[in-house]
C-alpha cells in the first residue's frame, strides 16, 4: 500500500537526521512516520541506515548519570521478561506485567541513544566552540 507522498522538506529533514546518526527508530519519531516508510524511503534515497555500532552507545556507565542503567542492563531485564513469558499458565495480569517491562525496555534503549546522541553533539559544540575561539584569538594576533 502506497502512503503519502514525501515533501522535499521531509526528504531534506531525512537526509540531515541520516547524517547525525539519529538512529531509524529516531528518524520514523521525528518525522511521524512509521520505521517502515522511512527505512524504504532510504532505500529509495540510497541513504545508509545507521547501526547500532555507529550510534557509539557505551557499554558500562563512564561517563553517564550514574542511575542510568547500561545497555547491557536493559538487554538482560528484556530477555528475562521474553524468557518468562514462555511459561505455561502465566495469568493475564503476569503476562500484561512482563510485556510492560518489555515495552519499557523498549523506550529505555530509545531515549537512552537520544541522550548518547545529545551528549556527542553537546561535545561537538564545545569542540566546535573552542576552534572558533582559536581562530578567532589567532586573527586578534595577526591584526594586532
Amino acid at each position: 500500500m502506497k502512503g503519502k507522498p514525501w515533501s522535499r522538506a521531509q526528504e531534506k529533514r531525512l537526509q540531515d537526521l541520516v547524517k547525525a546518526k539519529v538512529s531509524l527508530e529516531g528518524i520514523a519519531r521525528e518525522l511521524g512516520m512509521t520505521v517502515d516508510a522511512v527505512s524504504h524511503k532510504m532505500r529509495r534515497l540510497g541513504l545508509e541506515e545507521v547501526g547500532k555500532d555507529d550510534l557509539h552507545l557505551p557499554s558500562s556507565s563512564s561517563g553517564l548519570p550514574k542511575d542510568l542503567f547500561t545497555v547491557e542492563q536493559v538487554l538482560l531485564f528484556l530477555a528475562r521478561a521474553v524468557k518468562s513469558l514462555e511459561q505455561p499458565g502465566l495469568d493475564r495480569n503476569e503476562t500484561m506485567r512482563l510485556r510492560s517491562l518489555i515495552q519499557g525496555c523498549r523506550v529505555y534503549q530509545d531515549k537512552f541513544a537520544e541522550y548518547v546522541n545529545y551528549r556527542r553533539i553537546e561535545g561537538d559544540l564545545v569542540e566546535l566552540r573552542k576552534e572558533v575561539g582559536a581562530l578567532r584569538a589567532s586573527a586578534t594576533d595577526a591584526a594586532g
